[in-house]
């Protein structure tokens, strides 16, 4: 089975067709099948109120994510999902005389599977999808299948620093991630290392040219704009210039034994609020090594999986 973030499935034939009447729930029981449909209420003790097209769903509150019952997840884990997709497997469903449907459902028990069946068997350097659930000062949260979650800490998002996980990614967006250890049941993750070397990112410019970029930090002795998210430049110093701002710079030299990009800041450009996919250079399923420094530096700025 394909494990993947909550909100994947909701909208496959395969989900609608299973929710949408009692004898599709009762077949998803009895194949324990893996469905999603969205939380509308958690209610005063917790229990999770599911929209099922042909009735009313139920995640009783122990049910509704791996370590509540043990008090080692917090509520708020439940209470978040209002309005959200959960996955679930069916428990018990029944219809009364009416042809009114109740299931009963289990989130728990998708996680646990997840956990057991795709999770555990990850190794460092393993590639996996992930979906970004909320965005804090240190990092960045994702599930990373049926509501499991791990965290991405800021420094591994990207080379190009970054003041926030906003300034790279958005709440809800498919990211890729590599796991970068694993450590009393939880997966760590990191990024920079499928966003390109100083070579493939320094490819995509030329000395000469004038191109857009993003200020990153303002320094006394210079403006660090970033071109791409693993590769920044240092500019001339200017004035009214501010970390965020949107800018055009002047390449006046790459140097790649040195890995550093000389910039004039020509002019600050009008915000242009667009969603740009992120480029992945490695998009394999599986990464050994990764060496970001320039060839002709010879210096090591590595990480290592093996």
């Amino acid at each position: 089975m394909d494990y993947k973030p909550e909100g994947s499935l909701i909208r496959s034939h395969e989900n609608a067709r299973l929710t949408a009447s009692y004898e599709g729930l009762a077949e998803a029981m009895e194949n324990g099948i893996i469905l999603e449909a969205r939380a509308v209420v958690c209610s005063n003790s917790h229990d999770l109120i599911i929209d099922l097209p042909c009735g009313k769903g139920i995640i009783p509150r122990e049910e509704g994510a791996v370590g509540i019952a043990e008090g080692k997840t917090r509520d708020i884990a439940l209470i978040s999902r209002v309005n959200k997709p959960v996955c679930f497997v069916v428990t018990n469903v029944s219809q009364d005389d009416k042809g009114a449907v109740k299931a009963v459902l289990s989130r728990k028990r998708a996680q646990e599977r997840c956990i057991s069946g795709y999770l555990v068997p990850l190794s460092p350097g393993d590639i996996i999808d992930a979906r970004v659930t909320h965005l804090e000062q240190f990092g960045c949260f994702v599930d990373i299948g049926c509501g499991v979650p791990s965290m991405l800490p800021i420094d591994t998002i990207s080379v190009s620093r970054i003041a926030h996980p906003s300034d790279r990614f958005r709440v809800g967006q498919y990211i890729r991630a590599v796991v970068r250890s694993k450590e009393n049941d939880r997966i760590q993750l990191t990024h920079k290392e499928l966003l390109g070397t100083w070579d493939e990112n320094a490819a995509l410019f030329s000395a000469g040219e004038t191109v857009s970029g993003i200020v990153r930090s303002v320094e006394e002795y210079g403006v660090f704009v970033e071109l791409a998210p693993n590769l920044a430049g240092l500019a001339e110093p200017k004035d009214d210039i501010h970390p965020g701002q949107l800018v055009s710079v002047y390449i006046k030299a790459i140097i790649p034994d040195k890995m550093k990009f000389k910039l004039v800041i020509v002019d600050v450009c009008e915000e242009i609020d667009t969603e740009k996919d992120i480029r992945y250079w490695y998009t394999g399923d599986h990464i050994s090594h990764w060496n970001y420094a320039s060839e002709a530096s010879g210096r090591i700025i590595s990480a290592d999986f093996t």
